[in-house]
C-alpha cells in the first residue's frame, strides 16, 4: 500500500490527462484564427499556442513554405534533432519521433567554456560549433539563446554543414527579435534558404520550441 494519501478534493477540475489535452486543443481551435497560416502549419501553430497559452500568438508565427515537409522528411529518415539547451532537449516527446531520433545538446561539453572565452561569445553560441558534421541534414531547434541562432547562421553562411530545417524561437529582450528576423531573411550563395520556423518578436522559449518540434515530428495533435 502506498504511504502517500491523496488530499481531500476541494475543487472541481478535470483530472484525466487525455481529456485535458482534448479539451485544450478543442478550445484552441475554437478561439484561434489560423486562416493566415498554410494548412500544414496548423498543428504546429496549435502546439505553440498550447505551450504559450496565447491564441493571439498566431500573428507572430512565420515559416518557410517547405518547413513541415523538410523537417518531417528528415526525421522520418532518421536525422538527429540538435538543440541549444538541455531544457529544450528534455521537452522533445520521444514517442512522437518517427525513427527513435537522437536528440543532441552540446552545451555541457567540457570544451564549451574555453571556446566561449576565446571567441568572446556566449557558451550557447560556442556549443553550436561542436555540432560538427552532425549538423548536416539535422533538424535544429533554438529556444533559449539568440547568440546560438546568430552563430548557427554564421556557420552555415561560412560554408559549414547545412541542416534540413531550423526552428528559431529564442526568447528574450536582447537579440531575440533580431536573430529571428535574420533567420527568416538569410539566403545562401545559391539563392536558397534552409527551411525555417519563427515566432517573431521577443516571445519564444524552450517550451514553445519543443512544442513546435513535437508537431513537426508527427501530425497527430493529441499523440
Amino acid at each position: 500500500m502506498s504511504e502517500h494519501a491523496a488530499p481531500t478534493r476541494r475543487y472541481d477540475y478535470v483530472t484525466d490527462g487525455q481529456e485535458i489535452y482534448r479539451r485544450s486543443f478543442a478550445m484552441i481551435r475554437a478561439e484561434s484564427d489560423l486562416s493566415s497560416l498554410p494548412s500544414d502549419l496548423h498543428t504546429v501553430a496549435t502546439r505553440i499556442i498550447h505551450a504559450s497559452g496565447d491564441v493571439d500568438i498566431t500573428s507572430q508565427i512565420a515559416a518557410h513554405d517547405d518547413i513541415v515537409r523538410a523537417a518531417r522528411s528528415a526525421l522520418t529518415s532518421g536525422a538527429p534533432i540538435i538543440t541549444d539547451s538541455q531544457m529544450l532537449a528534455s521537452g522533445v516527446t520521444r514517442r512522437r519521433l518517427p525513427a527513435d531520433n537522437e536528440v543532441i545538446c552540446t552545451l555541457r561539453d567540457e570544451r564549451v567554456p574555453d571556446l566561449a572565452a576565446t571567441w568572446d561569445t556566449t557558451r550557447a553560441a560556442a556549443a553550436v560549433s561542436l555540432w560538427g558534421d552532425r549538423l548536416e541534414g539535422a533538424v535544429v531547434a533554438i529556444g533559449n539563446a539568440p547568440t546560438a541562432l546568430f552563430h548557427l547562421l554564421e556557420v552555415i553562411l561560412d560554408g559549414g554543414p547545412r541542416p534540413a530545417a531550423i526552428v528559431g524561437l529564442p526568447v528574450g529582450f536582447v537579440g531575440s527579435a533580431e536573430s529571428k528576423a535574420a533567420l527568416a531573411e538569410h539566403v545562401l550563395e545559391d539563392g536558397s534558404q534552409v527551411p525555417w520556423l519563427v515566432v517573431h518578436g521577443r516571445r519564444g522559449g524552450s517550451a514553445m520550441a519543443a512544442a513546435a518540434l513535437n508537431a513537426l515530428a508527427t501530425e497527430d495533435e493529441l499523440a
